[in-house]
């Protein structure tokens, strides 16, 4: 396949693989698009927002005093005081999600942020559950950015044992059936129960994926060896961050998943069995599916999925290489733009086309919610969806262009609107829109034209 001239693929580093050209971002793309992007792989990981520098722990700690503020005030009665202890406990998640944005917009590496984003997603946590709200944005920070270019099996142990992986999926309840604690239960009349929430979405969705060869058998299974796998509920219990391994809740005995036996008891048996699936064969090609079908393609080409999928297994499932093998596939550089951004990716683009950032949340809050995707709270364990068929419906497109006009009505009298549209899609730009920008009644209407144009909304 032959890649596209060197305007064309700068376009497509900054507007296929980023999130979007910030004035200016193309032409320095140029001299080597591909070299551009490989600049932006680096074994440290990627970028943090800026936050105030609380972890997980400390987080939890502080979500757990504004619970018991708000059952006090519900109990004086006191409605100010009900309102305070609410709006200590949102604004973490706010400024959380807003720093985020902000990095996304100002970013010089912008599909380093992409990737992250992307595998923040394939391990999804979401804030439907307000204990895991309060450290979504923590999750993102110590769980996948740090691992987005090492070891697949780094990022999967890391998400695993994360605290919003624990509460979101109801890992952190979850006891064996023979161990300690189910049999003081027991003898008191009461059952604890075996969660095979977790052990199911890591092997249907994290790895090997739903035709990758598991039963029944095997969610239950490593269910079992996940006992134990919780989160220190006060300051006196120790714990590595946020994470605690419950002895008393662990499952004993040897444990056999997918064909293999794994008989070391404790932390150490989940951990095992993570890193043979993280090595797995359907891992790389369910993973290699899922890139390809993020960057490129809602079907993507079988050559690019098993590109990735060849670069996966050849280096141990190293993402850093993976990353680089996405770069120079050359199905990746069609210039057809199948890929519809997503209500977030469309908002971030916008923003970095002119050159700013959002300096509040309901810059963006309130539009995400209309357009459904809502900060931090995807509605599955499977995350936001990548698909056109998700965010494309005529309604969706009418709020599209709501926000447009808005926004370009609150900012366009200041900008030249020629200049923004070659400079967010350099030669992706065609003759149609380029002249419907340039003959539109106003500014605000020329820059509402751009942004809403097919151009601006694929990538």
């Amino acid at each position: 396949m032959a890649l596209p001239g060197k305007d064309m693929q700068a376009a497509i580093a900054a507007t296929r693989f980023g999130l979007g050209a910030r004035p200016g971002e193309i032409d320095a793309a140029k001299s080597d698009p591909r070299g551009w992007l490989k600049a932006q792989i680096t074994r440290d990981g990627a970028d943090l927002p800026q936050n105030d520098g609380r972890n997980s722990a400390q987080r939890l700690a502080d979500y757990r005093e504004d619970q018991q503020a708000i059952q006090a005030a519900r109990k004086s009665g006191d409605p100010e005081a009900l309102k305070a202890a609410q709006r200590d406990r949102r604004q973490d998640v706010n400024q959380d999600f807003l720093a985020r944005a902000q990095l996304g917009t100002n970013t010089s590496a912008s599909f380093r942020e992409r990737w992250a984003l992307f595998w923040a997603n394939h391990f999804t946590v979401s804030g439907t559950k307000q204990i895991t709200a309060s450290i979504a944005g923590a999750f993102e920070q110590e769980a996948i950015r740090p691992n987005a270019f090492g070891p697949f099996e780094d990022i999967l142990v890391a998400s695993s044992s994360h605290p919003a992986m624990l509460t979101y999926l109801d890992q952190a309840q979850s006891v064996g059936p023979e161990s300690m604690v189910a049999a003081r239960a027991q003898r008191k009349g009461r059952r604890q129960g075996l969660n095979e929430n977790l052990a199911r979405e890591i092997l249907e969705l994290h790895t090997v994926g739903v035709n990758g060869g598991y039963t029944q058998s095997d969610v239950t299974e490593f269910a079992r060896a996940m006992t134990g796998w919780s989160v220190a509920r006060n300051p006196q219990e120790t714990a590595e961050g946020a994470f605690l391994f419950r002895t008393a809740t662990h499952e004993p005995g040897e444990r056999t998943v997918m064909g293999r036996r794994y008989g070391q008891d404790g932390v150490d048996q989940a951990r095992a069995v993570m890193a043979d699936l993280a090595r797995r064969p359907a891992t790389a090609r369910h993973c290699a599916r899922k890139i390809a079908a993020h960057f490129v393609a809602d079907t993507p080409p079988p050559a690019l999925v098993a590109r990735l999928e060849k670069a996966w297994l050849s280096s141990d499932g190293r993402l850093d290489v993976v990353a680089q093998a996405l770069i120079d596939a050359p199905e990746a550089w069609d210039p057809t733009p199948t890929k519809f951004k997503t209500p977030y990716e469309f908002l971030i683009s916008t923003w970095r086309a002119i050159g700013t950032q959002p300096q509040a949340l309901n810059q963006i809050g309130p539009t995400l919610n209309s357009l459904g995707q809502p900060a931090f709270r995807p509605p599955s364990p499977e995350g936001w969806s990548d698909e056109t068929s998700a965010w494309a419906a005529p309604d969706a497109l009418i709020k599209r262009m709501t926000f447009a006009q808005g926004f370009a009505a609150r900012v366009g009298d200041r900008l030249d609107p020629n200049t923004i549209a070659v400079g967010a899609l350099g030669a992706r730009l065609s003759e149609p829109v380029a002249k419907a920008v340039a003959r539109a009644e106003s500014r605000p209407e020329a820059l509402a034209v751009l942004l809403m144009s097919p151009e601006f909304q694929r990538r």
